[in-house]
């Protein structure tokens, strides 16, 4: 039997929504107000589910503490307080918000310190949210 066990993180990071694929009158309109110039920024809410066998000895999915540590690691250092755009893993995508959540789960899946990453979710605002998973 598989069990599940999700942590919540937050981190503030800066993006411009734009693409040199597109002229500047059609990432304004495909982008609006998050094709300023100045870019803009949001608190990020994320949370990581991880599935896997309840370990015999510990009784966890995974431990908490070596989970903390990878996602400070992996994202948390690297994020948190930063502009999206001038990462290396936005220079051939726009960071989107969407791209942000893939992001963040093709860097967990290769350091996740034991089970299976089943999700990352990444909420930008009290309304919109975006989900990654490992099942498609």
């Amino acid at each position: 039997m598989k069990a599940y066990f999700g942590r919540r993180y937050m981190l503030s990071a800066s993006h411009r929504l734009h693409t040199s694929a597109l002229s500047a009158e059609a990432n304004r309109t495909a982008y609006g107000k998050c094709n300023n110039g100045n870019g803009h920024g949001h608190n990020y809410f994320l949370e990581v589910l991880v599935r896997g066998n309840v370990d015999r000895e510990t009784g966890m999915v995974v431990d908490l503490v070596e989970l903390d540590q990878t996602v400070r690691s992996e994202v948390l250092n690297r994020f948190d307080h930063a502009n999206l755009n001038l990462d290396p893993m936005f220079s051939d995508r726009v960071p989107t918000t969407e791209n942000f959540c893939r992001s963040i789960f093709e860097l967990l899946q290769q350091v996740l310190p034991a089970g299976e990453l089943e999700h990352v979710r990444v909420e930008e605002t009290e309304n919109n949210f975006f989900e990654c998973s490992s099942r498609g």
